[in-house]
Parts: C-alpha cells; sequence; structure tokens
C-alpha cells in the first residue's frame, strides 16, 4: 500500500474512533460537581423613605458612598449633582476603590493619572477622586437639566456613555438618605469582631468625619463622642455617615432624633434620650 493510501486508512480509523467515544460520551450520566460559592456579603440595606426599592451594599460600598456625598455636601453640590456622582461610581467601578482597571484606570471613578486626573496615589484618595469628579461635572454646561447618564458622560467620555443610566434609581435612593432626606434609612450590620476600638476607634472616626465633612465639632461622650446638629437634615447626614463607617471604624451605637441603630442587631429603633440637636455616635469599648 502507498504512503498516501496508508493516511487515508488511519484518517478512517481516527474518525471512526472519535464517533465511537462520542456515542459512548453521550450514553454517560455526569453530574456537575457540587460547588457551594460563598454569596456575596451585602451588609448595609438604604431605603429612601418612599416607595423606591431598596439598595443593597457591602461595608466597603457604603462606607464609600457616604464619602462621595459628604464631599459633594462639602462642597455645595446640589442632590442632582451627588446622584450623577454616585450613578457613575457604580458603574465605573461598583462603589469599589479600585486598585486598577482599564489601561491607567484606578480608583472609584477609574480616573487615569495619563489624562490629568492626577497623581496614581491621589487618585486612590475616594476623596480626591470624588473632588476631582465634582470639579469636572462642574466645567459642563446646563448639566443639572441633562439626564445622569449624559450628565456623567460629559465628566467621564466613557466608551459606553448610556451605561450610567441604569444606576440612576440606586444612585437617587443613596442621595436621598446620605443627605439626610429621610430617618433611620441606612442600616448596616457589623459581622464578626470590630476592626477597631476604644480610644484607637473614636480618634480614627473622628479624623475621617473631618477628613470627609471638613471642620467638625465633636464633643467627648462616653466610649464616643457627639456632633452638633443645626437641623434634622444635617442630623441624619451625620447619622447615617456614621452608620455607613461602622464597620470599619467601630462604631457600635448611633443615637439621633429618638432613634437608635445599634451594631449588634444593625437596625434603628426608638429610645429614650436621643434628642435632635446632636447626634451620639458610641465606640465599642477596649476588650
Amino acid at each position: 500500500m502507498s504512503v498516501r493510501g496508508r493516511g487515508v486508512v488511519v484518517g478512517i480509523v481516527a474518525l471512526f474512533l472519535v464517533a465511537a467515544f462520542a456515542v459512548w460520551l453521550s450514553k454517560q450520566d455526569f453530574k456537575a460537581p457540587d460547588i457551594s460559592l460563598p454569596a456575596p456579603s451585602r451588609d448595609c440595606t438604604v431605603r429612601a423613605g418612599d416607595d423606591s426599592p431598596p439598595v443593597t451594599l457591602d461595608a466597603a460600598q457604603m462606607a464609600n458612598a457616604a464619602t462621595i456625598t459628604a464631599v459633594g455636601v462639602r462642597r455645595k453640590v446640589p442632590e442632582r449633582g451627588v446622584v450623577v456622582a454616585l450613578a457613575t461610581a457604580l458603574q465605573e467601578s461598583k462603589l469599589e476603590n479600585l486598585p486598577g482597571g482599564d489601561r491607567d484606570s484606578l480608583g472609584l471613578f477609574q480616573q487615569r493619572p495619563s489624562q490629568g486626573w492626577g497623581k496614581p496615589e491621589q487618585i486612590r484618595d475616594p476623596r480626591y477622586a470624588a473632588g476631582k469628579f465634582y470639579t469636572g461635572l462642574k466645567k459642563v454646561r446646563g448639566w443639572q437639566d441633562m439626564r445622569v447618564t449624559d450628565a456623567a458622560q460629559a465628566v467621564q467620555r466613557s466608551a459606553y456613555p448610556e451605561a450610567y443610566e441604569k444606576w440612576s434609581d440606586e444612585a437617587g435612593v443613596l442621595a436621598a438618605a446620605l443627605l439626610g432626606r429621610a430617618t433611620g434609612a441606612v442600616a448596616c450590620t457589623v459581622p464578626g469582631e470590630p476592626l477597631m476600638r476604644g480610644v484607637l476607634a473614636a480618634t480614627s472616626l473622628t479624623k475621617v468625619l473631618n477628613l470627609d465633612w471638613g471642620r467638625v465639632e465633636t464633643v467627648p461622650e462616653g466610649a464616643g463622642f457627639a456632633v452638633a446638629a443645626v437641623d434634622a437634615t444635617a442630623g441624619w447626614r451625620y447619622a447615617h455617615w456614621l452608620v455607613s463607617h461602622a464597620t470599619d471604624h467601630g462604631v457600635k451605637t448611633v443615637r439621633f432624633a429618638g432613634l437608635e441603630w445599634s451594631a449588634d442587631g444593625g437596625r434603628w429603633s426608638k429610645v429614650d434620650g436621643a434628642g435632635t440637636s446632636q447626634v451620639q455616635a458610641e465606640v465599642f469599648a477596649d476588650a
């Protein structure tokens, strides 16, 4: 038999074996392995005080959302601007302070050092990143009257200009709660042992409070401190911010306007002695 003939025979045999294996494989009762993936952590529930569906976030996302909102308030950005910023961060990073991204993109808003947003270490600072976004937004003529996605796109110049709109409802819920327009609207659980306790927790919490809001006067009170509230809206802004940062700064309870949030249950409940002139925060005591 010629070399060519032998090659044809070998090819036919190979095809026969492949077909036979396929028939055998189809008759086997294979089962997918039983793999249980851990459910994503959703430690915080945020409500707008109306019929809007609640938004659920993990502790890190919640803290970042609270910081973005606080920076907006400090810069006197109207609520619409805070909604645009939150929707942008939800789309760009899912409210996570990412160490990288597409090309040299970084942080909550996936800003690029090569495009003039700042140095990498600056962009990874949530306060700096939020501030740069608001600065860019204010330069957009007529942004207040634009759709959320159009205003965001005017700042971000994304390859997906319509992507931000799908987050507008969630961003609206977060903004309403974190801007203090809703009562007892941010409820977070604190799983496991607190990351900080005692003086370290109170000192760190006060420092971050001032970084987010600017100079805030606090009064030491028990195992924590109190923050003056000029009105109910300001009080709920601080109260919701404190709950948002509970996991990473050892907050045990927050009291305001007759309600108390507790890390033990992660819920708000009625309590005596919680007035409207100040927000009271208690941290976990030293073990």
